[in-house]
């Protein structure tokens, strides 16, 4: 008995601990790294949305791709021609604006397979993936000079695919021996959105995405994660426009200890978030006890 009661304090220790990170993902195993923390801020110091997972020392999925992001991909030592797929959660400039910059430096990487792409339907609001892409690099795109990588006249296809953002259905777009993506639709505003679920080498990683969770459906995707990444853009109180498109610190302690999920790291850190840590924490600690940080550019957490 007296053992027990000594381990208890270590024990609620241990549940409130901060994610281990760094800034080098090793070699073994699966890691996620931030390559940008922020919002579409220009005075954060932070880049936009993006997210790489490694897996064996290779940079294999990126999750957004938001301003700045392939500057810190560089800067991670990530190779394009190890990318095998590029999960979007909406079209928002802070987490789509890159991908032109992607598709140019490909031309030097002689990255020479095809890169699969998925991202949400659009509306009258915003494009589908598909859509989008065209704009970009179609024949008559921003960037038809790259419409090689569209109709096949280049050494690899971008190959985008677009996934139902209406409703409440999970959807798994791919299920093979290395991965299985599965996607939800959540409530961000107008704007159609998408979470994401990736489970690779026994390892399941969520990805909340920009959304207020209106429509509930975080919770059942992120059942029982090694890791969530959930966005925290406004504070608690946050009211109007804002509160529509995102979720304060409160809801985002609800849906990780409904899902019970095993770490969390809170990205998409905005001016209005930042230096509310200690108050966020209060909020998020009153729902979820387990092991949490606040995430940086570049860090690295292992699975």
């Amino acid at each position: 008995m007296l053992i027990k009661y000594l381990f208890l304090p270590f024990l609620v220790i241990l549940l409130c601990a901060p994610v281990y990170a760094t800034t080098d993902c090793g070699e073994d195993g699966v890691w996620l790294q931030v390559l940008g923390s922020g919002g579409p801020e220009l005075d954060d110091g932070r880049a936009s949305s993006g997210y790489v997972i490694w897996h064996k020392g290779k940079a294999r999925l990126l999750i957004d791709i938001g301003s700045g992001s392939m500057l810190r991909f560089e800067q991670s030592g990530a190779s394009l021609n190890d990318l095998d797929v590029i999960l979007l959660s909406h079209m928002h400039v802070d987490h789509s604006n890159d991908l032109p910059a992607l598709i140019k430096a490909s031309f030097f990487s002689g990255r020479n397979r095809d890169l699969y792409l998925y991202g949400p339907s659009g509306n009258s609001f915003m494009p589908s993936a598909t859509n989008y892409l065209q704009k970009l690099f179609g024949g008559d795109g921003v960037y038809q000079y790259l419409s090689g990588y569209l109709d096949g006249d280049e050494k690899y296809r971008l190959l985008p695919h677009d996934v139902d953002a209406t409703g409440k259905a999970e959807q798994v777009v791919l299920a093979d021996a290395r991965y299985r993506l599965t996607a939800v639709p959540v409530h961000h505003g107008p704007i159609p959105a998408l979470a994401w679920r990736v489970e690779i080498a026994g390892k399941q990683i969520v990805f909340s995405g920009d959304m207020n969770n209106d429509n509930g459906t975080l919770a059942i995707l992120a059942k029982q994660a090694d890791l969530l990444v959930a966005h925290h853009a406004v504070p608690e109180g946050t009211r109007g426009i804002a509160r529509n498109l995102h979720m304060p610190p409160s809801v985002i302690g609800q849906i990780a200890a409904k899902a019970r999920v095993k770490q969390m790291v809170l990205s998409h850190r905005m001016n209005r978030t930042l230096g509310q840590e200690r108050i966020s924490t209060e909020q998020i600690r009153q729902q979820y006890n387990g092991p949490m940080q606040f995430a940086d550019d570049l860090q690295c957490f292992r699975l």
